[in-house]
């Protein structure tokens, strides 16, 4: 059976979890690292409301995970949401556990008052695209990657 539910300030071994899976589907241990942050950062980090991170188990297991942030707009009264990570297990994959979990993130964003969800996909990654065309409009925006370090730009 899976359950889904969003991760809160008690949940910072699930979140150690969700980053080991997240670093085996997107090929980036080095990132997502198991040993990543201690309880107090996790605790800090679920605690914010504008922080949303969405969880699938199976067996006590994190098996899907969703990190979604909500941007407050000042052109207008609203708000936007970014899904930033999203990513199932291989050993789940093709079961709809994704789509579930942005139609959880969607029922987040309507009691929230967004006023959408966007998210971004590598040219590369097919099923993200396939996912995310049957959910919801394509646009193709390019993205920088803003260095911090000076010299560089």
């Amino acid at each position: 059976m899976l359950i889904y539910r969003r991760l809160t300030e008690a949940d910072a071994e699930a979140m150690r979890q969700m980053n080991q899976m997240f670093g085996a589907a997107f090929k980036d241990t080095k990132t997502y690292r198991y040993d990543q942050g201690d309880d107090a950062y996790f605790q800090r980090i679920l605690g914010k409301d504008h922080v949303i991170v969405l969880a699938c188990f199976h067996a006590g297991q994190v098996v899907g995970g969703l990190v979604a942030y909500v941007l407050d707009k000042l052109e207008m009264a609203r708000s936007e949401i970014y899904i930033y990570d999203l990513a199932v297990d291989e050993s789940h994959r093709r079961q709809g556990i994704a789509t579930e979990l942005i139609n959880e993130l969607k029922a987040i964003a309507a009691k929230t008052g967004a006023w959408v969800i966007f998210v971004q996909a590598d040219r590369e990654d097919e099923p993200a695209i396939q996912l995310y065309e049957k959910l919801g409009v394509r646009e193709e925006p390019l993205h920088f990657d803003i260095n911090l370090e000076e010299g560089n730009g």
